[in-house]
């Protein structure tokens, strides 16, 4: 995303500048970069592995995710305070719930899992245990991912 700004030479009037960041979005004040440093780390930690790897890029629903969690939280409470309540399994308020929460739930499990399996592969050059050990949750992430599509479907056709 290109903005460009007119404020003089760093203050001047009729200075130009770009701005090329895909995090920047109209409304949002344009900053100043300043160098990146180097990490330093305490004496305690010096020889140790690392303890994490930069995430290279977003995921599709990265700036969403909290949001379409919310929705699928809520007609979660609702569908389970149903079921609590006497409703049956069939009933048209828990098929909604599920109908509108389901689709929602996948996709952002979907999600999820292509982080892991990313940082998966990120870490493997660097301690390949930590990739491995990601590798296996999204094997799990998957068979949940399975459970929870065959469990919306019992609830639908139900």
């Amino acid at each position: 995303m290109e903005r460009e700004r007119s404020s003089g030479r760093a203050g001047d009037p009729g200075y130009t500048r770009r701005v090329e960041d895909e995090r920047w979005e109209p409304g949002m004040p344009v900053l100043d970069r300043q160098a990146v440093r180097a990490p330093v780390l305490p004496p305690s930690l010096h020889g140790l592995p690392p303890r994490s790897v930069p995430e290279v890029e977003p995921t599709p629903l990265q700036k969403h995710y909290i949001n379409l969690s919310v929705i699928v939280l809520i007609c979660g409470a609702i569908a389970i305070s149903a079921l609590e309540l006497g409703t049956s399994l069939g009933s048209p308020l828990v098929k909604v719930c599920v109908l509108i929460a389901a689709p929602l739930l996948v996709i952002t499990t979907a999600d999820a899992v292509l982080r892991i399996w990313r940082s998966a592969w990120a870490w493997m050059p660097v301690d390949r245990t930590k990739g491995v050990f990601r590798l296996a949750w999204v094997a799990v992430s998957v068979v949940g991912l399975a459970a929870l599509i065959a469990a919306s479907l019992i609830v639908i056709l139900a």
